[in-house]
């Protein structure tokens, strides 16, 4: 009898094993609209919400590393994050945040377009754009999501 019991618990286990779905990627939603966070005359910090869905019994991670943001058309680097833990079977959310000085929007404009970052800032709108790729890893599996979102974002000092 004990001996059945645990044939019984081992394949329990195993049937329990094979349903779970891993090999399946979270569920990318959408991205929130981008807000400005702070902003002053030395800095503006931009936030924006990633979306996700994760349908496996089993969790992961997402990180963002190297996603571009552009201010008017320009690179004005790029926002990295430390991994975040992917809850299992849940909707959740990862916060992206860059802070750009403003002292830097004026320097790199450079030629004509500095026209366009001076009127940007004193209309108190500038475009905003994420671009690049959050990854997921679980179980030694990975997946690339592309992230591109263009918004006007309105400033206040």
């Amino acid at each position: 009898m004990p001996n059945m019991i645990k044939r019984l618990s081992l394949f329990l286990i195993f049937l329990t094993v094979i349903s779970c779905k891993v090999r399946e990627t979270p569920d990318f939603v959408s991205v929130d609209s981008i807000t400005v966070k702070h902003s002053d005359v030395r800095s503006i910090t931009f936030s924006a919400n990633a979306n996700f869905e994760n349908p496996n019994h089993i969790g992961g991670t997402l990180k963002s590393d190297g996603i571009s943001v552009l201010v008017n058309d320009i690179e004005f680097g790029s926002l990295s994050s430390e991994a975040f833990e992917v809850p299992a079977k849940e909707t959740f959310t990862i916060p992206l945040e860059v802070t750009l000085s403003t002292e830097d929007i004026i320097k790199k404009e450079k030629g004509g377009l500095i026209g366009g970052v001076l009127n940007s800032i004193l209309s108190k709108t500038i475009k905003v754009q994420y671009k690049g790729n959050i990854t997921y890893k679980a179980l030694g599996f990975s997946y690339d999501y592309p992230i591109d979102i263009v918004q006007d974002v309105k400033i206040k000092f």
